[in-house]
């Protein structure tokens, strides 16, 4: 094995190792996601060179380079207030979703006019428009990292596959049944997921435009999807009360994840892939362990339905919104509530952290987002000018641009 060369991550913090083993190239990661702008540099370059055969001693002052250039970018974590800075007249019906690709150069939207549209988010131009579908665009999503190919799901029972810079339609994925609600790429991007209202989740191959595998097993719709990082198990969560975790390989079902009392309304893993958040119109979550599908934790308060989750980088923390008009901060690792996110004056139907972990933005039917400081619960600003339900929010990857989608048929840049 030879070393090539280091490759940085911001966030989550980590260095990737690309090296030669028997004259082919591979990739390593060094996830440091305990980080701090405190944390001891040279310890840590110890306990590397230790853990690491391919960090050699000549190798101690780069690496130390660049831990300290992360530490770096951690202690400028971004606390920067938003102003508006373009409203985009997106689709002449309202919006369904909106994705940012990964460096956050450009977004896409889908909408119930039955196209996509791709945005130049620097200049808030549009790019292309993609046509073809004939019926309600509801599901959109990037094949990031690499950001070249999208994927769009339909109430036409298909799913589409583009090139993100032509806008030309590779193939058109048939089989499902009934609309389709969600889609997601594996990180490799060599296969795209699919789940349905026909209780089903495809499996789609990329390059071939074939089908691979069809996950049956739920007994209602399937409303959200997840890849693990490294692309051998699918999450899908369900109206049927329950999420499964599946073999991608083989398409078998390894654990059903079983224990809320209604739908499911999102599931998704921590980064390291260890565990498993779902929120449900029980008006819980329930944090699950993905080695043994056994759940470790519910955690309660809210006292209506829980329309979202979402963890932050480290998977230490999770947020939660509810139709109560309020969020909530807890702990994952005790299911304590850290803190909960009070101000909004209707229901919250969207909540993500930005890639520092450092603010949460929360999206309502009360025509605002908000931005809140995840240890206090204090709402530092509210981004208001929507003139309907605010139904999806989204960070670019430097976290330095914030993007809303509106059911008032815009969408709303702020940086």
């Amino acid at each position: 094995m030879k070393l090539r060369r280091f490759l940085l991550r911001y966030y989550p913090p980590g260095i990737i190792l690309e090296y030669e083993q028997t004259k082919v190239m591979k990739t390593k990661s060094i996830d440091l996601l305990d980080l701090k702008p405190e944390s001891d540099v040279d310890a840590i370059v110890d306990e590397l060179v230790v853990r690491e055969p391919l960090i050699t001693t000549s190798r101690m002052e780069q690496v130390r380079k660049l831990i300290l250039k992360l530490q770096n970018k951690l202690a400028s974590a971004i606390t920067q207030r938003y102003y508006l800075f373009k409203v985009l007249r997106a689709h002449i019906l309202p919006l369904t979703n909106v994705a940012f690709n990964k460096s956050g150069s450009s977004f896409i939207t889908g909408s119930y006019d039955r196209t996509c549209k791709i945005w130049d988010t620097a200049s808030g131009e549009e790019l292309n428009t993609l046509e073809g579908h004939r019926n309600v665009v509801y599901a959109v999503a990037f094949n990031n990292p690499y950001g070249d190919k999208i994927a769009t799901g339909s109430f036409d029972k298909t799913c589409k596959l583009w090139n993100a810079e032509t806008g030309k339609c590779y193939h058109t994925f048939k089989g499902h049944l009934a609309e389709i609600v969600c889609v997601t790429f594996n990180s490799q991007s060599t296969i795209v997921a699919t789940g349905s209202m026909d209780n089903s989740a495809k499996l789609w191959d990329v390059q071939k435009g074939v089908e691979l595998a069809t996950l049956n097993g739920h007994s209602a719709e399937i409303i959200c999807l997840a890849f693990n990082s490294s692309g051998d198990q699918l999450l899908t969560g369900s109206f049927d009360h329950t999420c499964s975790v599946w073999d991608v390989q083989t398409g078998r079902r390894l654990h059903t994840l079983i224990g809320h009392r209604a739908e499911i309304s999102n599931a998704m893993f921590n980064f390291d892939c260890s565990l498993i958040v779902s929120g449900s119109m029980d008006k819980t979550c329930k944090v699950w362990d993905t080695a043994t599908g056994k759940c470790i934790g519910t955690l309660r308060g809210h006292d209506d339905e829980v329309l979202d989750v979402a963890f932050d980088y480290t998977g230490q923390f999770i947020a939660t919104c509810s139709a109560d008009g309020t969020g909530r901060v807890y702990n994952s690792t005790t299911q304590q509530c850290v803190c909960k996110l009070e101000g909004h004056e209707g229901e919250i139907s969207k909540v993500i952290f930005n890639p520092q972990g450092t603010r949460i933005l929360t999206a309502s039917s009360d025509k605002t987002a908000r931005l809140w400081d995840p240890q206090t619960g204090e709402c530092v600003q509210i981004l208001e000018g929507h003139t309907d339900e605010i139904f999806s929010c989204a960070f670019n990857y430097e976290g330095n641009i914030v993007l809303t989608g509106s059911k008032d048929n815009t969408c709303r840049l702020w940086r």
